[in-house]
């Protein structure tokens, strides 16, 4: 698959070689990564490269060229000389990213991780083609949607979502309302090089609401001109979609200069209403308008960068009667997202000292055309309006004790204030503050490789009293100890076995404690549960991985016990909010739940331009006190594909399947299974002396009329029928 060559010349400070095909071709426009210090450098048409002020020390390198399989290894940087790299890439379309920093807050070889993770490269997320996160993450092994439309989604991570799974921008907590019913993460996808992704607790690192796994959402490094000045370059997209005449532009500018380095990118996307074969959807349009400047400034010990990050837009939402009343209009989500983070690098003597620092605001605004307000008069217009402010704060120092162990050691805290605003108060004003200190370490026996990690988490509450919702003032403290242990052993180089358990918790959300009103979009009043205690999971992972150049395998199989499981239940009371108009009465409780469940997949290269790949995963999840099963719980599925590629283009056709969900919970709507064909193309080449790409997928190509298990309209209207996209970009 790759050939890397290191050659050492006594004495360097700098980082400079070649990067070449399998043929002994050079490959420009290559990039090359030294991931502890986010330092980047580009090949030139001769396929070389070259980075000074590379301090002494051990350092993660990564190469990626565009149809290429990445590489990552080790090297070492001596003091005085020059450390000279001969890097061969080979072409393979088992592209597999070769690096994780999620899995461990340090870069990892994803071989060799204990955590089960999983990656969204740069060539398939640009494919993925989605307004939405979740629905970007989808197709990975062991990660669904929860899909409110297709422009709104929650990631599904082994049968948990909303706030058992943690959002993480650039390894910062996103903080925003997608533990509602009808809001998803407030980040375009499209603003990140690549997607990673955590399948399973991680609460020693992240702390509360990783209790079902992590993704974070990675930019691409800044531009490097430690070799000399460069110029300015500029990128342009753009692409539609069929099934909602979905129309989306984008574009960025970037530069470097000395030590500095700036980049400014823009995204704005626009859709009328869905079209399934059964006819259109009224009110399922939305536009969105993202973007985000960022400036670095990198020297010989260390680096340090601001970005500045909004995601904005108006989601509109199907009436929850469904399309046969024949009424037009509906809600209307109006959000807005804005994210100022500074994050710093620096080696001081044998630690890598990393600290990030992040504000954000994210505004929630409702606007419904009918309704009724919690005192049972009519509404129309603003129907709620939430606002967050959030700082998180991230100091880490990584440590290396010889070339067999190396770990983190960090303390994390964020302060969040809650305010409440319009007619209907969801939840009432409150204030959160957070402190943590945590370890994880690593070390490396021969063949195997034994990492261990714990956290002591500190939270405070404080609620304001709201008569609305029939609340005097509440405060709420918790202390929780979270731990990880993992082993991992490669029999060879090729393959790996790993065994990991980790214990994780999460904290209520205000909603689950303090609600008391209509909540319009499921057509039930919901009662929270002030007592409810932090939900704490414990999870045992077992995996085998094999990764050669030709094939790519592995089987999971995972059990988690979460203690305390929060959900919510009818009762038999109504609430009347007018003399006709009355809504059913649902309780939070907390019960022990248990899910079981487990992921294969593998991508084999059976010639030089053909790959078949598979996937498969299933998962069992039940409440223990009830012995019913959990609410939507995603059902098996699996999926059969083959892809074509060539130097410049790739042709590919897969099929999957879902099968029907027969474990049904009171509050699921059952849907029958159904298979889904799907067909995609693209071509890569110089175009206007640039680099371009045509991205070509046609989603659902047969018009199959199904209900997907996940989708929130599913009681009363189909899933989107046959939908066409196409993507151009040209970058220099």
């Amino acid at each position: 698959m790759l050939a890397v060559v290191v050659s050492l010349v006594p004495g360097g400070d700098s980082l400079s070689g070649r990067v070449l095909d399998a043929d002994g071709r050079a490959i420009a426009g290559a990039t090359v990564v030294v991931v502890e210090l986010h330092r980047v450098a580009a090949t030139a048409a001769d396929g070389g490269f070259r980075l000074t002020d590379i301090p002494a020390g051990s350092y993660t390198v990564t190469v990626r060229g565009l149809g290429f399989t990445p590489v990552a290894r080790q090297v070492t940087v001596a003091r005085g000389g020059t450390t000279a790299l001969l890097v061969t890439l080979e072409r393979n379309p088992v592209w597999v990213e070769p690096v994780t920093v999620t899995a461990t807050r340090a870069p990892h070889d994803v071989l060799s991780s204990p955590l089960p993770t999983e990656a969204l490269s740069e060539d398939r997320l640009r494919q993925a083609q989605s307004v939405s996160l979740a629905h970007a993450l989808a197709d990975l092994p062991g990660i669904n949607a929860l899909t409110t439309g297709e422009q709104i989604g929650k990631p599904v991570i082994r049968g948990l979502a909303g706030p058992r799974v943690l959002v993480l921008s650039d390894g910062s907590r996103l903080e925003d309302y997608s533990w509602s019913d009808e809001d998803g993460p407030s980040v375009d996808a499209r603003l990140a090089q690549r997607l990673e992704v955590i399948r399973g607790p991680a609460s020693v690192l992240y702390g509360s609401d990783a209790l079902g796994g992590v993704v974070n959402v990675i930019p691409e490094e800044l531009p490097d001109a430690s070799d000399g000045p460069r110029a300015v370059r500029t990128g342009f997209e753009i692409a539609g979609a069929s099934n909602n005449a979905e129309f989306q532009g984008g574009a960025r500018v970037e530069g470097a200069s000395g030590a500095w380095g700036w980049r400014v990118s823009g995204i704005g996307r626009v859709g009328s209403n869905l079209h399934t074969p059964a006819g259109e959807l009224e009110n399922t349009g939305f536009s969105a308008l993202s973007g985000e400047a960022v400036a670095g400034a990198r020297g010989a010990r260390g680096s340090t960068t601001l970005r500045y990050t909004r995601y904005g837009g108006e989601f509109k939402l199907l009436e929850a009667e469904g399309p046969e009343t024949g009424e037009e209009g509906g809600p209307e989500r109006k959000l807005s997202d804005d994210r100022v983070q500074l994050a710093g690098n620096y080696l001081l003597g044998g630690l890598r000292l990393e600290t990030k620092a992040q504000w954000q605001r994210h505004s929630l605004i409702e606007v419904a055309d009918t309704g009724t307000s919690a005192g049972g008069t009519p509404l129309e217009g603003t129907a709620f309006d939430l606002l967050l402010n959030t700082l998180t704060v991230d100091v880490l120092a990584h440590h290396t004790a010889g070339p067999r162990a190396r770990g983190t050691v960090g303390a994390s805290g964020f302060y969040q204030t809650n305010d409440t605003r319009g007619p209907i108060p969801l939840v009432p004003d409150a204030r959160t503050g957070s402190g943590a200190v945590f370890a994880f370490e690593e070390a490396a026996f021969g063949r195997m490789s034994v990492l261990a990690g714990g956290r002591v988490d500190l939270r405070h509450l404080t609620a304001d009293p709201n008569a609305t919702l029939g609340l005097s003032q509440e405060t709420r403290d918790y202390t929780t100890v979270s731990g990880n242990a993992g082993v991992v052993y490669r029999p060879a180089a090729t393959m790996a076995l790993t065994a990991n358990v980790g214990h994780a918790w999460r904290a209520p959300t205000l909603f689950e404690l303090f609600s008391n009103g209509p909540h319009l979009g499921e057509a039930r009043y919901e009662i929270g549960d002030a007592n409810l205690e932090p939900e704490t999971g414990t999870n045992v992972d077992l995996a085998a991985r094999w990764q050669s150049s030709r094939v790519r395998a592995e089987l999971a199989a995972y059990r988690n016990a979460v203690a305390r499981f929060i959900y919510i239940t009818p009762t038999d009371s109504l609430v009347f909010l007018t003399p006709t108009d009355s809504l059913p009465v649902y309780r939070y409780r907390q019960a022990d739940a248990l899910l079981l469940g487990g992921e294969a997949t593998v991508d084999v290269q059976v010639a030089a331009p053909l790959t078949l790949h598979a996937r498969a995963d299933a998962i069992r999840a039940t409440n223990q006190e009830t012995n019913e099963p959990l609410p939507l719980i995603p059902p098996a599925r699996g999926a059969l594909g083959a892809d074509l590629h060539s130097a410049r283009a790739y042709a590919g056709v897969e099929v999957e399947g879902f099968t029907r969900q027969t474990r049904l919970n009171p509050l699921d709507v059952p849907t029958d299974g159904y298979a889904l064909l799907n067909l995609s193309a693209g071509y890569v080449g110089p175009c206007l002396g640039r680099t371009c790409h045509v991205d070509i997928a046609v989603r659902n190509a047969t018009n199959v009329s199904y209900r997907s298990f996940l989708s929130r309209y599913k009681a009363f209207a189909l899933d989107p029928g046959r939908n066409l996209v196409i993507r151009a970009s040209l970058g220099e």
